[in-house]
């Protein structure tokens, strides 16, 4: 399936296998096509996660990864993609309904935006929190002072 994708698609998708489990990293500017192709032709029915890893010495910060399940094919796979903090992806909430929570976690957690998204906003941290605390530029032990003084009415403990 994937040699037929990057047939297709061509240096914009590199199939790759690691300890027996199939990936490939995409050019960003293929996602919304690649995810929908996945989606429709290869009956990946099933968005499993959106999740994403932060490399902040590099130019491209960012790994964003789905992790799609077809259950007709028994099968999973994971589809990469790499951006520049700033940069924005197309939501795939439109394909896979699960999305819209995982894309806002992602967004909460590393600040990366999904255009198009119906509802963009933190899920899991308070709607004033400062900082996205899954980003590795984000202090282990750094909090949002101000937020927990207004709202909690006492000083951090760190």
């Amino acid at each position: 399936m994937v040699a037929k994708l990057k047939g297709e698609y061509g240096s914009g998708i590199e199939p790759l296998t690691y300890l027996g489990q199939n990936y490939m990293v995409v050019d960003r500017s293929l996602i919304p096509e690649i995810l929908q192709v996945l989606r429709n032709r290869e009956q990946f029915d099933y968005c499993v996660d959106i999740t994403a890893v932060h490399y902040p010495k590099r130019e491209r910060q960012f790994d964003v990864l789905w992790v799609l399940y077809s259950f007709p094919r028994n099968e999973r796979i994971r589809v990469k993609t790499l951006i520049a903090d700033g940069e924005t992806l197309p939501s795939s909430v439109p394909i896979w309904a699960t999305a819209n929570w995982l894309e806002r976690e992602v967004f909460d957690m590393f600040g990366v935006k999904f255009d198009g998204h119906p509802d963009l906003k933190r899920i899991l941290l308070p709607d004033g929190w400062k900082g996205h605390p899954l980003r590795k530029d984000y202090g282990i032990l750094q909090q949002d002072n101000e937020w927990v003084q207004i709202n909690l009415g006492i000083e951090s403990g760190q």
